[in-house]
């Protein structure tokens, strides 16, 4: 069920077409809540941390068409604990360095040795 519709078709420069990517962008990378100024009023959007994008170009007789778009869906989504929360949640016993890994919180290889009995 689609609660909102907006398209809008007209002539622009490529200027102007930069101008509102450059606006799209800024509204993407900031995220959250959103604003795009256009012609018709402003448009205020939530957008989300992960998108889905698709990108068709067709090339006709007379015109080439670029269409981009991006997906998201409308509920908001619960962000993954980080890491070192998940971690303190989680007790370990013994070393921090998970078992067969043969290296340390450094990434250097463990010097750890096995006494050898000499024949």
């Amino acid at each position: 069920m689609r609660y909102l519709k907006f398209e809008q078709k007209r002539s622009l420069s490529r200027v102007e077409a930069a101008d509102q990517l450059t606006a799209l962008a800024a509204a993407l990378r900031e995220g959250g809540e959103a604003e795009l100024e256009l012609s018709a009023g402003t448009l205020s959007l939530r957008i989300a941390e992960d998108l889905r994008s698709e990108i068709e170009v067709e090339i006709g007789d007379e015109e080439i068409e670029l269409e981009i778009e991006f997906k998201w869906p409308t509920a908001p989504t619960h962000p993954t604990p980080p890491r070192a929360v998940a971690d303190k949640e989680k007790p370990t016993k013994g070393k921090n360095v998970p078992a067969g890994t043969g290296r340390n919180r450094a990434g250097a290889r463990n010097a750890k040795r096995s006494a050898s009995k000499a024949p």
